[in-house]
């Protein structure tokens, strides 16, 4: 009898997460060692479904700072949960608020993030200066996605940028 064949290990993958800071900053994330963040809100479909279908325990975040004075990218983090349902879209005091989503097959999801480290502030004009990141969503004309993937080589170049 042989044994079945070993599925190959997936591929890290990146992402890009916005989130406001008035809301969560990437100090709310680290003020306590090991703690996480509940990424709620997410009401775009396409957002929720990267969280669904491909977001996975491990993947890396460029924790990114979005309306305010100044965008950009302001820490590194990782993925440390499964999508589950998101709470924010039940309760009535949310903003999150969504009456239409049926609590036996909610419509929202969020997963658990774990702030890594701090880096300094890469603005929008500095990813800009680089013609390796132009392919990166967030650069794109017209993208307002709070959630975009990130090829390995851009995460590997903004690593680098953020030491810099």
């Amino acid at each position: 009898m042989t044994a079945p064949p070993i599925a190959p290990a997936r591929l890290q993958r990146y992402w890009l997460m916005k989130s406001e800071p008035d809301e969560c900053s990437i100090d709310d994330a680290l003020a306590a060692p090991h703690a996480t963040v509940p990424w709620t809100g997410v009401r775009n479909y396409q957002a929720r479904n990267f969280m669904r279908d491909e977001m996975q325990v491990g993947d890396g975040v460029l924790f990114y700072h979005s309306s305010c004075s100044e965008p950009g990218i302001a820490g590194i983090a990782r993925i440390v949960s499964r999508a589950r349902a998101d709470p924010t879209q039940f309760d009535t005091a949310s903003p999150y608020c969504d009456p239409r989503s049926p609590s036996d097959k909610p419509r929202w999801l969020l997963l658990d993030v774990q702030a890594v480290r701090k880096t300094r502030l890469i603005g929008l004009a500095e990813l800009r200066k680089h013609p390796e990141l132009t392919g990166m969503q967030v650069l794109q004309k017209g993208n307002r996605l709070s959630i975009t993937p990130v090829d390995a080589a851009h995460w590997e170049r903004i690593l680098q940028l953020s030491v810099d």
